[in-house]
């Protein structure tokens, strides 16, 4: 008898975050070598893998079955492997998973006889889950192997849809004659016949779909089935009943026939046992059930029991426990039970793993698609932002020429694949096939230049299909991941290693590379440079001046040219919204276009290319900027015009939906680096940089100094203009970050309504009765919505449920949950419980909740019903507690067969949820008022040179350019979650000036020009990267008047 019970999840193995790495890992981390191959006599296994190809592997006869499931991994390079597993048939003809921890030939009887299956052991509930675009096109063909066997019974029109994602992923487009041709050739459902036509009518409703897509939409509908991932084992009720047990995420299923009766969740089971023949489920004491404690199942032997047994104890812990169950101490004389406990990470660790770790993609090949070359959808090439050691290239050799027909190509591998990163090119025994070495795909560490090269033409072919925003996991958009071009905050770069896991866009954990034109300046250059420039603190004050004013020139030409251009000469823009515009930002860009222009004759002055600098009369800024800011009164009108340009745009494209289409285009455009909305609002932020700047100059000068008097005339007017404007600039704020956000929101009717203020939000993980989820919270000052991000191809928060502050209490249950910064908010209607990544994190959403909720008590704001009706939560109190959230009860926010529009995936929402941290408004604000410009030198952590590179900071990210001429960033870093430092000496970083940005294993050097500049991108760098709780930023700001 086999009985470890089955512990509740806040009891479970450890800590949530940071567990040390343990044997049941099941792909390798950067740097590390492969587990050892254990001496003695090798055997080769046979895996037959999920496209029908054989593989041959040679291990050693005591390797565990953990080496051979990381040597399958490896050969895939397959990172997400802990979902799969290897079965066969043991000698009792019954199918086995193999013991990660057993040696092989203790499992195996007769292994060069024995086929292992590889296929998928363990099917998340959404499929959204899953990060790698090869794991879902495993997953995939695990569920075309389900259907074409009659294991996952569906009804004709489920069955219909499901075979025409996977045709339209082997051949392409719909074609009538080809169509109905490749039907007639391949059965992919019993009893095809009958449904052809209706297969094809769904299939012509797939027109332009990738593979990547149509895997997505094969995986969304499968998901919603009753038999997905179902394994059904027999068994018998007390009464001699024929019934089927099967085991999946939420817990222990009973079937009869393939409908299943009865569902026994992990919450209610306190465990599971077998005693022989009879299968024991042991339920919790429950006043409202009718069940007995105990329920018996009889099965046909013991070992059907203790296969069943094992299935439900590895699901149990994948699904529910934040780490691997740890092994139990031997018994010094007796043994009572058996030893078997789950070996590998659970679903957590490798959802934190995936999304942590930056990996090295190898194309992988999609066997029976026909549209895999296709320069559109090249899907399948597959690169990382930085080099990384955890992947190396594999062979695809075809079958032996003597096999025969029908046996499946076969490939054999060796435990050698497994080469560390630190072994030399030369030592590497993999062989690439002539196709991979025509591709450049033979050698992951040749030049930069020759990848730029053979991805160019794809560029050129197609710079429509061009990657879209920072992170996204969305099969739309990795479509296009062959590309060099990628979305940076909007705009199409030039990104020459920018890709992510998946065909992903790049990962907000990294900064692209920029392509070698930039100019790499000698320090025989810098030192001249130093030499002959002033080092007065007073230019270096008004060089920020200067650098700042063309990016904020720059900018406006977004709004005055580029959108004009784009939107406003269309005829879906109507003539009030061109006037408001016209008449808003010329005259602005008329007046500041003259002021850069006096700006940079006079700092060319004060840098002495002229005789001017020996008299002193140029080496001050005061006197321009007094002259233009008395000159800016009367444009006073244009700038409390910001407000009406934003309502107007908002009306405008409620009314006309191509409008919003155009829009919604143009932000996706590389000239447009940050959302519209922003640049409306740049006018009311440019005054305050003014005030800022001259306050430091004040500060600098002493009171008999030739330019003080000037300095502060000139801090009088724009702070007089200020004061009058901060009731505005403070609403617009929060203006626009509503419409933002509704943009970033799917399921809410009314997000944008009078009275309503957004607080925070930020990342927290909700307890529900599938264990902790990742979710996107979401602060209002009358309430908090919850949301999760779905693999949509809009890359939009789909809306789980809302919480009404009012009446709402708050307390921390780290103690009664087991989990670490846990906190729970009861509600009128019901509570829930989240818990947020560090203590900071949970202070900051405490105290910024609780501030919420008075506001709410004295405050009569906005009706707090947010959500579309078929989103609106009506459950009972009991329904909604912390166990009964189901997202399979939410309404999908797109059919497969819509198209929806494409959408910013790269917004500040997005980056919160890579980085698992939280942001508020007062962050935002300070983010804007905190904007610099300037040159600077980057330098990576293992290379030599410096590159030297126009840097805009701004919405909390650094925007790269070669020179500040230029039209649109090349790439961008966000930077939340990284710290800023100085280099430590053994760093090896023998310069003046130098900072450092650092975030897990990603390190950056700047170099900048002076003292004063290295102080100031420090200050506003920080004021990003440690997003601080409402008092320490009140304070702070109280403190430092600039």
């Amino acid at each position: 008898m086999a009985e470890p019970e089955l512990e509740p999840m806040a009891s479970g193995a450890g800590p949530r975050l940071g567990a040390p790495e343990t044997l049941g890992i099941s792909t390798l981390d950067p740097g590390h070598r492969p587990p050892a191959m254990p001496p003695g006599r090798h055997v080769t296994i046979r895996v037959r893998m999920l496209d029908d190809t054989e593989e041959l592997f040679d291990i050693s006869q005591k390797a565990s079955g953990k080496v051979l499931f990381d040597l399958v991994c490896s050969h895939m390079n397959l990172i997400e492997g802990d979902y799969f597993g290897l079965e066969f048939q043991n000698h009792q003809k019954m199918m086995v998973w193999v013991d990660h921890i057993k040696p092989i030939i203790k499992q195996l009887r007769r292994p060069k006889h024995t086929i292992l299956r590889f296929a998928v052991k363990f099917f998340p509930p959404d499929h959204a889950q899953l990060m790698e675009e090869l794991t879902r096109y495993l997953f995939a063909l695990q569920i075309k192997q389900d259907v074409s066997c009659g294991r996952l019974t569906c009804n004709d029109s489920s069955a219909a849809l499901m075979v025409s994602h996977i045709i339209q992923s082997e051949i392409g487009d719909f074609e009538e004659s080809q169509c109905r041709s490749h039907l007639l050739n391949n059965n992919y459902i019993p009893d095809q016949m009958p449904l052809i036509d209706k297969i094809m009518e769904f299939h012509s409703k797939n027109v332009g779909q990738t593979p990547a897509e149509s895997d997505y939409q094969l995986l969304e509908v499968a998901r919603r089935l009753e038999m997905y991932g179902i394994r059904l084992h027999p068994a018998k009720d007390r009464e001699g009943s024929r019934l089927s047990l099967a085991v999946a995420h939420t817990g222990v299923l009973v079937f009869q026939g393939h409908t299943k009766i009865n569902a026994f969740n992990w919450s209610k089971v306190r465990k599971l046992s077998f005693k022989r023949k009879r299968f024991l489920i042991k339920l919790r004491p429950d006043l409202n059930s009718s069940y007995q404690d105990t329920l018996e199942f009889l099965m046909a032997s013991r070992d059907c029991c203790k296969v069943f047994w094992k299935i439900c104890v590895e699901y149990h812990a994948f699904f529910r426990l934040f780490e691997e169950p740890k092994a139990k101490p031997k018994p010094v004389l007796f043994t009572r039970g058996s030893s078997f406990r789950f070996s590998g990470r659970t679903q957590k660790q490798v959802m934190d793993y995936v999304r942590e770790s930056e990996f090295k993609k190898i194309p992988f090949e999609r066997k029976h698609s026909r549209v895999q070359h296709n320069s559109r959808v090249q899907h399948n090439i597959r690169l990382s932002p930085l080099p990384s050691p955890r992947h190396h290239e594999v062979p695809t050799e075809s079958g032996a020429p003597g096999d025969g027909v029908d046996s499946p190509p076969r490939r054999h591998w060796q435990e050698s694949v497994l080469v560390s990163a630190e072994d030399p090119p030369a030592s590497r025994t993999t062989r690439a096939s002539p196709s991979l070495q025509r591709n450049g795909h033979e050698d992951r560490t040749g030049s930069v230049s020759r990848t730029e090269e053979i991805r160019g033409s794809t560029r050129q072919a197609h710079p429509e299909h061009l990657n879209t925003g920072v992170v996204s996991n969305s099969p739309h958009l990795s479509a296009s991941s062959g590309h060099s071009h990628s979305m940076v905050n909007g705009q199409k770069s030039l990104d020459l290693c920018s890709h992510s896991p998946d065909g992903r866009q790049p990962s907000p954990l990294t900064s692209p590379l920029l392509n070698d034109a930039c100019s790499v300046r000698t320090d025989d250059e810098d030192e001249v440079r130093r030499k002959r420039f002033p080092t007065d603190r007073a230019y270096f004050i008004a060089k920020e001046l200067l650098t700042t004013e063309r990016t904020y020139l720059k900018d406006l030409e977004v709004v005055t040219v580029s959108f004009q251009s784009a939107v406003g000469q269309d005829e879906a823009t109507p003539d009030s919204l061109k006037n408001t515009i016209l008449s808003t930002f010329e005259p602005l860009h008329k007046f500041h276009t003259g002021f850069l222009r006096e700006v940079e004759q006079r700092l060319a002055l004060w840098e002495g290319r002229s005789n001017a600098h020996i008299k002193g009369d140029y080496q001050r800024i005061g006197d321009v900027m007094l002259k233009n800011l008395q000159g800016l009164k009367p444009l006073t009108a244009n700038l409390h015009k910001q407000s009406e340009v934003l309502v107007e745009l908002e009306k405008a494209c409620k009314a006309s939906r191509k409008l919003e289409g155009l829009c919604r285009d143009f932000e996706l455009q590389k000239v447009c680096y940050i959302p519209l909305n922003v640049f409306i609002l740049r006018p009311l932020h440019r005054l305050i940089h003014y005030k800022q700047i001259l306050e430091r100059l004040c500060k600098h000068y002493p009171a008999t100094h030739v330019d003080f008097r000037d300095c502060r005339a000139a801090l009088a007017d724009v702070s007089e203009v200020v004061d009058q404007l901060q009731g505005s600039i403070i609403k617009m704020e929060n203006f626009q970050k509503l419409l933002e956000l509704r943009k970033d929101l799917i399921g809410t009717d009314n997000l944008v309504v009078p009275g309503r203020e957004f607080i925070r939000l930020g990342c927290l993980s909700k307890l529900s009765g599938k264990g902790l989820q990742q979710r996107m919270f979401f602060l209002f000052n009358d309430v908090i919505l919850y949301t999760s991000r779905g693999m949509t191809a809009t890359n939009q928060f789909k809306v789980h449920g809302q919480l009404a502050l009012h009446g709402m209490t708050i307390r921390e249950s780290e103690d009664e949950w087991g989990v670490p910064h846990a906190f729970t908010l009861v509600g009128q209607q019901q509570s829930v419980v989240v818990a947020a990544s560090s203590l900071t994190e949970m202070e900051n959403w405490m105290e910024d909740i609780k501030m919420a909720i008075e506001m709410a008590k004295t405050s009569n704001g906005p009706s707090s019903d947010l959500l579309t009706s078929n989103l609106t939560d009506n459950k009972c109190p009991e329904e909604s507690s912390v166990e009964a959230e189901s997202e399979d009860d939410m309404t999908a926010s797109h059919t497969s067969l819509e198209r929806p529009a494409p959408h910013r995936g790269n917004t500040m929402v997005h980056v919160c949820w890579h980085r698992n941290t939280s942001v508020s408004m007062v962050d935002f604000s300070i983010a804007m008022e905190n904007q610099l410009s300037g040159n600077l030198l980057r330098k990576f952590k293992n290379s030599n040179g410096w590159q030297k590179l126009w840097v805009v900071f701004t919405n909390f990210s650094l925007f790269f350019y070669k020179s500040h001429q230029d039209d649109y960033p090349l790439a961008s870093l966000p930077l939340l979650g990284y710290s800023v430092t100085i280099p430590s000496e053994s760093e090896n970083i023998h310069k003046d000036y130098v900072f450092k940005l650092h975030f897990k294993s990603h390190v950056y050097y700047f170099r900048s020009e002076s003292e004063y500049t290295f102080e100031r991108w420090m200050e506003v760098i920080r004021s990003a990267t440690v997003p601080s709780s409402r008092a320490r930023v009140l304070n702070s700001k109280e403190s430092h008047p600039h």
